[in-house]
């Protein structure tokens, strides 16, 4: 009989598969098709995963359901990523998802995300190097496919929004393994002769898959180096591709480039009408006021307007007169005492004042003057100069 330390619970058992699964399992990525899709009103998706054999519970709780870009339904073959949990109730394992993609989405996003890097390197996505719209192109080019529903949208909304603006349509394959060198073909078309002011590049709504043409790389680079402006409106919404990040502008769906493109029309009429009305107003205000003063301006007022104008500058003019010859006056005086002064140094320095004193100067024969009477002999002939006429003397 077995000893009843070694009896569990199935409670007991349930939460030792638990602990091991859980454990063992706490991230795991499967790929499988989904079956029985039932989406509950709280947002949280329930449904089954299965491949030829075999067949898993699957829960993905409405924060996680929020970030999907697609709408799951049965028969799609989705690539999911979380952790295996034991439902105890039941008695049964379920993944717990956190991701999910279409099968192959996953590696195609992964291309794309390491592309967008190498570009943005490059500075192929800088701001700095974005061009801006014209306000009001004269023709908007259009690269996307013929017959299209994107391509009605925009001609749709373009000929209501403004009928002025011409429209050139360059038709391109939009998907597939032809469409990137087709849209590349188009993009230097319109570049080459100069063909539009604006251009939007454009397709409708699809998978990542289906839009991976726009992520091309030659693709990319073409429409950061086009010339004309370009507006990327590739998918619907929460679409992108790496076409986005090297345009101009980006737009949400097709309808939307169309209308970041083209201004409303009546809009501009208005405001073009409104600016007209108050300028004219503005005009006939001023004449009005014109008039009111031209009725003052009788002889008698004019001329007291131009005395009135005329006499500040009388004033100062005769307060500059005036101080001019104050300025002038001292000046001269200033000028007559240094004169006086330097004819006075002069006259102190002129002999004929000393002679005029009683002084008088000796000289001999040979016109030297005397200034020592030792250096005399008996017989020099002397001419003695007081401050009139001159004596001649012999020494005894």
């Amino acid at each position: 009989m077995t000893a009843e330390k070694n009896v569990l619970t199935v409670t007991q058992l349930t939460n030792l598969i638990k602990t091991l699964l859980e454990g063992s399992f706490s991230s795991v990525t499967l790929k499988g098709e989904i079956s029985n899709y039932r989406p509950s009103g709280q947002g949280h998706l329930y449904f089954y995963l299965k491949d030829e054999n075999s067949v898993i519970s699957a829960v993905m709780f409405r924060g996680s359901a929020a970030s999907l870009k697609f709408t799951p339904k049965d028969g799609m073959v989705v690539q999911v990523q979380g952790k295996i949990s034991v439902y105890n109730q039941r008695g049964n394992y379920q993944i717990i998802i956190t991701s999910m993609d279409k099968a192959g989405e996953g590696a195609i996003m992964e291309m794309i995300e390491m592309r967008k890097r190498k570009l943005a390197a490059e500075g192929l996505f800088d701001a700095s190097k974005k061009k801006a719209l014209p306000f009001f192109p004269e023709t908007v080019g259009v690269i996307t496919g013929a017959n299209t529903a994107a391509l009605r949208d925009i001609l749709n909304v373009m000929s209501r929004r403004n009928p002025k603006v011409n429209i050139t349509v360059l038709p391109a394959i939009v998907q597939g393994e032809d469409a990137a060198p087709s849209v590349i073909r188009q993009i230097r078309t319109a570049n080459a002769w100069k063909m539009c002011d604006t251009l939007i590049i454009a397709r409708g709504g699809g998978s990542l898959e289906d839009l991976l043409p726009f992520s091309d790389e030659a693709v990319v680079r073409e429409v950061a180096a086009s010339d004309i402006p370009v507006i990327s409106a590739i998918g619907h919404d929460i679409d992108w591709s790496l076409c986005d990040f090297a345009s101009d502008v980006r737009a949400p769906t097709p309808s939307a480039a169309a209308e970041l493109a083209v201004p409303v029309l009546s809009e501009i009429t208005e405001t073009i009408e409104w600016y007209k009305n108050d300028f004219y107003h503005q005009i006939m205000s001023s004449l009005s006021r014109l008039k009111l003063m031209l009725k003052t301006f009788t002889p008698q007022n004019m001329e007291l307007h131009f005395r009135n104008i005329e006499q500040p500058y009388l004033n100062r003019f005769e307060e500059a007169t005036r101080t001019l010859k104050e300025n002038m006056t001292r000046l001269l005086e200033d000028k007559k005492q240094i004169i006086s002064r330097c004819i006075q140094d002069l006259e102190n320095c002129n002999p004929q004042t000393i002679f005029d004193r009683g002084y008088s100067m000796v000289t001999r024969e040979d016109g030297s003057i005397l200034r020592d009477a030792s250096l005399l002999k008996k017989g020099d002939i002397l001419t003695i100069r007081p401050a009139s006429g001159s004596i001649k003397t012999q020494v005894l």
